[in-house]
Parts: C-alpha cells; structure tokens; sequence
C-alpha cells in the first residue's frame, strides 16, 4: 500500500499533530485535503490501511469520520460490525480546549457521520469516569458474549 508522507518529511512535530493544540490547527486543512484527495482517488484506501495484517478477533477501528468508512466496514464485515459513537456535550469539548472553526469543524471530516448511522453504541464521554467506565464495560461483556 501507499503510505501517507511522514510528519517527519514536513518537518513536523508528530505528537503535538495528536492532540488539540495551535500547533495541530495550523496544518489541519492541509491534513484533511490530502486524506480528502486519497479517498477520492479511492474510498477504501484508509479503511483497508486500518486492518491490514489484523488478526485479533476483535478490532478497535478508532476516528471513523465518514458515511463511506462504516459501509466499507459493514460490506467487509458483515454483521459482526459494531459501531460505536462517543459524544461530549459542547460544553466539556471547550473545556478540552476545542473551539469550532469554521471551514473545518463544519466539513465532512468532522460531521460526517452526524446523520445516517444507525450506531450500536453511543457512549458519553463529559468527564464522569465512573459513568463512562459503566459504559465501556457494557460494550466489553456485550463483545465477550459475542466471540
């Protein structure tokens, strides 16, 4: 497969692009065009790059942003597909330091999946660990029960 340019070749700090900061929204757009122009070009390019040489018999398939992405998975996988939406109120997300950008957190790679998925899960994540630990431990016996 094709491997996406490193942050390395742009000479960029990798762990700062992971977390919600200054430094990660100057090269956002730039981030999100490239993975744009590769699921143009082909729309399972990301999803097979997810579970090549995965041989657990369960699969965490983390930060599925489009409609396109569950249906590759559900086509693969068939019934076994499981999905699961984490949410946070607007509130806590301001707290976590997110600050809505327009031409950013209004495109298909951050709301995509705000309408036509049927989610198995939907788990809150607004900072109450003992209800979120409830939550997951939930969808850990349901998938226990279901190997």
């Amino acid at each position: 497969p094709i491997e996406p340019p490193s942050p390395q070749e742009h000479g960029l700090d990798f762990q700062r692009l992971l977390d919600a900061s200054t430094y990660k929204e100057m090269f956002r757009q730039d981030m999100i065009r490239w993975g744009e122009e590769k699921r143009h070009a082909d729309p399972g390019f990301f999803c097979r790059a997810a579970v090549e040489g995965a041989l657990q018999p369960v699969w965490v398939v983390s930060d599925t942003r489009r409609l396109s992405d569950v249906e590759w998975f559900q086509d693969a996988y068939g019934d076994v597909v499981q999905t699961v939406r984490v949410v946070a109120s607007e509130e806590t997300r301001k707290r976590r330091n997110w600050v809505f950008v327009t031409g950013v957190d209004d495109t298909e790679s951050e709301c995509g999946l705000d309408q036509g998925v049927a989610f198995d899960w939907v788990i809150t994540n607004d900072g109450d660990k003992v209800a979120l630990g409830k939550q997951l431990e939930m969808l850990v016996q349901s998938l226990h029960r279901n190997l």
